[in-house]
C-alpha cells in the first residue's frame, strides 16, 4: 500500500510540474540590427523546432523556466543561448565568412534562362527575407521566355504538412513545397501511347485566385511498367537504429513499413539490411525474396540505441549494393531515418559530397523520413536529390502503406533519370508568367554557379506543373473571338534512360485553347485548390486576396468522393482553416506560436 501511495504521490507531483507553463519571448537580429525571419529555433530539452516570425520575433510555450535554445539560419553562425522565461531573449546572429557561404554549390529546382541577377534581387523583401526557399516571381516572357524545372516524384512535403496540422501546429513556411503537395495525388494519369515514355497534356484556364490572370496546367505522365516484366531488384535497407529512433512514430513505424515492402518482393529480388546506431553493421546479408520469413525476422529484431553515424551506414550500404550489383536490374539503397546525423560527416555540404560520389556506381537512393522535433528534412531531401533518388515522409502507417504498397513501382522502379523540362512561352500570348512551386533555396539563387539538375521519374507517375500567366491583349482578343490554334508555349522534356549516358528529348506544342475555370475538369480544379492551400500556408504575396473560405469552396467542387486521399485532403484543409483562423497576429504580421 505504501508503494502504491508513493507512486501516486510521484505521479501527482509530475502532473503538477507538467501543468506549469512558461512563455519564452524574444527576437532575432543580425549584427546590424536587421530582423531575421524564419530562423530555426531548437529547444534543447524537448528537441522541438520553432521559427521566428515575419517581424523576427517568437513566442514559445514551455514547461521549463530555464532552457537552452539554438538559433540557426543559412549564411549565419549557429548561436546557442541559455534562456530564462522571465527575461526577454535578444538573439544576435553573425554572418559566416563569404568564403564559407560561397563554397556551397546548391542545385536549382527551376531556372529562367537569361534572367538578370539584378532583376531577381527584387524578389527579396529587402533584408528581411532569409527563408531557405524563395517563392518564384513573375518574369517578362518577351525578355526571358524560357524556364526550366527539375522533375521528380518527391511527395514528402504533403505528409509532413499533414503531421504539423494534425498536431495543431503552425507549418514552417520552408516545409511547404507546393509541387510536392500537388504531385502527392498522382492526378489525371494518362498512359503514354505505344512505346512513348511520356505523355504531355496542357490546359489553359482563368486563374481562381486572380481573375485577371490565367492558369496553365502541364500534366506529364510516365509509362507504366508491366509488373511481370520488372527487372530483378537488389535492395539494401539502410535503417537508422540510433537512440533518437526510440519512439513509436520512428523505428516501430519503419519496421511496419518495411514489412509491407517485403510482401511485394518476388523470388528473384534480394534484400540486405544495414543498420547504424550504437553499432554499424550488416544485420542481414543479401537474401532472396523467397525467404520472407527470414527477412521479416531480421526487421522485427531491430532495437534502437546509441549515436547516429550516418556516414558509416551510407558507405556500408552502398558497398553492399555494389557487391551484389545486378546489371540492368533495379539496384537501390532505401535509407530510413529522422536525418539526425551526429557522428562522422554530418553537415549538408559533407553529405552532399559523400552521396554524389556514391551515386556514380549506378545505385539509386530512396529516402524515407520519419519523426518530429529533431526531424532533419533538409538533410534527407538533399540526400535524395544528390543520390539520383526520391523522398517520402511517413507520418503514419497509412502513409507507409500508400508509399511502399500501393505506389511500390512509382517509388522503386525508375523509367527515366535526370529528367527536367524547359517551357518556352510565346510573348504574343504571354506578357508575364510565374512558376508555382519549384521554389529555390535563397543561397542557390544568389550563387552564380548554381545549376539545374534533373530528377528520377518512376513507373506510372503523373505530375502537374502550373504557371500563373499575365495575358497580352492578343491573348484577350483571341478569347473574345473564340480563336484557337495559336502557339502558347513549347514544352521540351529532357531525360536519360536508366543506366545510359545519352540524353534524349521530346518536344510538345501547347496550342492556345482557353477554357473558363468553372468548365475545367475536377483534376485541374483540385490541383489548383492544393496550390492555393500551399500558398496560404506559405503566406504567399500572390494570394493576398485569397482566404480559407475560397480554398474550401473550390476544394468542395473538385474533391472526388471515391478518392480516399482527396477526402482526407478536405479534412486536412478544414483543420488548417480552424487552426490558422485562431492564430493571433501582431500588427507587424508576426505569428505567436
Amino acid at each position: 500500500m505504501k508503494v502504491v501511495l508513493h507512486i501516486a504521490a510521484l505521479i501527482l507531483m509530475n502532473l503538477s510540474v507538467a501543468a506549469q507553463q512558461y512563455y519564452v519571448r524574444g527576437e532575432v537580429k543580425d549584427e546590424a540590427g536587421n530582423i531575421l525571419q524564419n530562423v530555426s529555433i531548437l529547444q534543447h530539452r524537448t528537441g522541438y523546432v520553432f521559427r521566428s516570425g515575419a517581424s523576427g520575433t517568437f513566442g514559445i510555450l514551455s514547461h521549463f523556466q530555464t532552457d537552452t535554445f539554438s538559433f540557426s539560419l543559412d549564411g549565419y553562425r549557429t548561436e546557442k543561448i541559455p534562456v530564462n522565461a522571465d527575461n526577454y531573449v535578444s538573439a544576435k546572429m553573425k554572418r559566416l565568412p563569404a568564403s564559407v557561404t560561397n563554397s556551397k554549390r546548391d542545385k536549382l529546382a527551376s531556372v529562367t534562362l537569361n534572367l538578370e541577377k539584378e532583376e531577381q534581387k527584387n524578389w527579396y523583401t529587402g533584408d528581411e527575407t532569409y527563408a531557405s526557399l524563395l517563392e518564384n516571381h513573375f518574369v517578362a516572357a518577351k525578355k526571358t521566355p524560357v524556364t526550366g524545372l527539375s522533375l521528380n516524384i518527391d511527395r514528402a512535403s504533403y505528409s509532413n504538412i499533414r503531421r504539423f496540422i494534425s498536431l495543431r501546429a503552425i507549418v514552417p513556411p520552408d516545409a511547404v513545397r507546393i509541387e510536392e503537395m500537388i504531385n502527392y495525388f498522382n492526378l489525371d494519369y494518362r498512359q503514354p501511347p505505344g512505346e512513348d515514355l511520356f505523355s504531355v497534356k496542357t490546359t489553359l484556364s482563368s486563374c481562381p485566385w486572380n481573375r485577371d490572370n490565367q492558369l496553365l496546367h502541364i500534366n506529364i505522365s510516365s509509362q507504366k511498367l508491366n509488373l511481370d516484366s520488372l527487372p530483378s531488384s537488389n535492395l539494401v535497407f539502410l535503417i537508422d537504429v540510433s537512440g533518437s529512433m526510440d519512439m513509436p512514430n520512428r523505428l516501430p513505424l519503419l519496421q511496419s513499413a518495411f514489412r509491407l515492402l517485403v510482401n511485394n518482393l518476388r523470388d528473384k529480388d534480394t534484400v540486405a539490411i544495414v543498420v547504424y546506431g550504437g553499432m554499424t553493421g550488416v544485420m542481414l546479408n543479401s537474401t532472396s525474396g523467397a525467404e520472407k520469413g527470414k527477412i521479416l525476422k531480421a526487421i522485427d529484431e531491430l532495437t534502437p540505441g546509441g549515436n547516429t553515424p550516418g556516414e558509416a551506414g551510407i558507405r556500408l550500404a552502398y558497398r553492399l549494393a555494389r557487391l551484389h550489383l545486378i546489371k540492368g536490374g533495379n539496384n537501390r539503397v532505401i535509407l530510413a531515418t529522422d536525418g539526425d546525423f551526429n557522428v562522422g560527416l554530418k553537415t549538408e555540404d559533407e553529405l552532399n559530397e559523400l552521396i554524389t560520389t556514391q551515386k556514380e556506381s549506378g545505385v539509386y537512393l530512396t529516402c524515407l523520413g520519419v519523426g518530429m522535433g529533431n526531424y532533419k528534412d533538409s538533410k534527407i531531401h538533399l540526400l535524395a536529390e544528390k543520390g539520383n533518388g526520391n523522398f517520402a515522409y511517413l507520418d503514419n502507417h497509412k502513409e507507409a502503406e500508400k508509399v511502399l504498397l500501393k505506389e511500390f513501382t512509382q517509388m522503386l522502379y525508375a523509367v527515366a533519370d535526370n529528367v527536367y523540362m524547359d517551357v518556352e512561352f510565346n510573348p504574343e500570348y504571354v506578357k508575364e508568367y510565374r512558376l508555382i512551386g519549384f521554389d529555390n533555396k535563397v543561397g542557390a539563387l544568389r550563387d552564380s554557379l548554381s545549376v539545374i539538375e534533373g530528377g528520377e521519374i518512376g513507373s506510372g507517375h503523373s505530375m502537374i506543373a502550373m504557371f500563373e500567366i499575365v495575358p497580352t491583349e492578343i491573348n484577350k482578343g483571341a478569347i473574345k473571338d473564340n480563336y484557337t490554334g495559336g502557339r502558347l508555349a513549347e514544352v521540351k522534356l529532357k531525360y536519360q534512360k536508366p543506366g545510359t549516358p545519352q540524353q534524349l528529348s521530346r518536344t510538345f506544342t501547347s496550342n492556345f485553347h482557353f477554357t473558363e475555370f468553372g468548365e475545367m475538369g475536377k483534376c485541374n480544379k483540385f490541383s489548383a485548390a492544393v496550390a492555393m492551400f500551399g500558398g496560404l500556408l506559405r503566406g504567399s504575396a500572390f494570394m493576398k486576396d485569397t482566404g480559407w473560405d475560397d480554398v474550401v469552396a473550390l476544394a468542395l467542387q473538385a474533391c472526388s468522393t471515391d478518392e480516399l486521399v482527396q477526402k482526407e485532403f478536405m479534412n486536412l484543409l478544414m483543420q488548417a482553416k480552424n487552426l490558422y483562423s485562431k492564430i493571433k497576429r501582431k500588427k507587424t504580421g508576426g505569428y505567436y506560436y
